[in-house]
């Protein structure tokens, strides 16, 4: 409990064995009452491993996507009352320890939203891939643009809320199309477009050596359902 906050760490997890015991394990448990694994069909053990380093575990029986999982994370977030949500990835490229650059301006500063940015001053992004630096920045570029708030980081998953953003009408998270991880970027520009106070936040995104498998995200598929968000909402083809 950091000051009197109840504050969850939500952490969704595919076949990610060998990486996310770690994840839970560099938690700092002074800041973080609870780590909540959401396993999404992993085969490989994932779950037994988070259990195995104190995590508390849901299984979601079959591969629904990163935004399905999330939702269901939420919801516990929301049903036990916790007041702050972070973020972070099973697969070890956020630090948990720079949670509290997240957080800080949550309670201290009065933000409601804090985004996790490697291109902020203090910022790390070791061994990204060029093309993925041009990518994300491509896409904080358009993310700037279409929400109206200039960013310089719209794709990174750490990131820290206030739970009670979840209780706003206008942000409807359980639409069909949100299963993937457009619900993150959808989340994102919905809280900016609702008037809720945002700001960035500098963390490190260290991405593995060279030869050693980074992502999970399929190239096409993956990279449209980050982008469709642009298309959907000022057309006002989705809510």
């Amino acid at each position: 409990m950091y000051k009197g906050n109840r504050i969850i760490a939500i952490i969704p997890v595919f076949n990610e064995k060998g990486k996310i015991g770690k994840v839970i394990k560099e938690i700092p448990r002074d800041l973080v009452d609870i780590a909540l694994v959401i396993d999404d069909g992993s085969n490989d053990g994932s779950a037994l491993e988070a259990e195995n380093f104190g995590a508390e575990v849901i299984r979601l029986g079959a591969t629904l996507g990163v935004g399905a999982a999330l939702r269901r994370g939420f919801e516990f977030a929301r049903q036990n009352h916790y007041q702050i949500i972070v973020v972070m990835a099973g697969n070890g490229k956020d630090n948990p320890e720079e949670a509290i650059r997240l957080i800080r301006p949550i309670v201290d500063e009065k933000f409601d939203f804090v985004q996790g940015s490697r291109y902020l001053s203090g910022g790390r992004h070791p061994n990204t891939p060029y093309y993925r630096l041009l990518a994300t920045k491509f896409h904080a570029l358009v993310f700037s643009l279409v929400s109206g708030k200039p960013v310089t980081e719209s794709t990174n998953g750490f990131r820290a809320f206030r739970t009670q953003i979840l209780e706003d009408n206008r942000i409807n998270l359980y639409q069909d199309w949100l299963n993937q991880y457009e619900l993150e970027i959808y989340l994102y520009y919905m809280v900016i477009r609702c008037g809720y106070r945002c700001t960035e936040a500098p963390v490190t995104k260290a991405y593995p050596v060279k030869g050693v498998a980074y992502t999970k995200m399929k190239p096409v598929t993956g990279w449209w359902s980050m982008l469709k968000v642009f298309f959907l909402l000022p057309l006002r083809i989705r809510r």
